[in-house]
């Protein structure tokens, strides 16, 4: 027997790490940064050497 899961809410914001959804990109932002803060601080805010800027 083969089931097909249906795709719900796939328009809304997900969380990468505990898979929540949330309402818009703001709230996901915040849920982010206050929930996964030593997710977040291991990336660089600034380009890496060698990167390409595009303007």
């Amino acid at each position: 027997m083969i089931m097909v899961m249906p795709l719900v809410n796939e328009n809304l914001p997900k969380c990468y790490i505990c898979h929540r959804m949330f309402p818009d990109i703001e709230s996901l932002r915040q849920h982010i940064r206050q929930t996964h803060p030593n997710v977040t601080s291991k990336h660089r805010p600034e380009p890496a050497p060698g990167d390409v800027t595009v303007f």
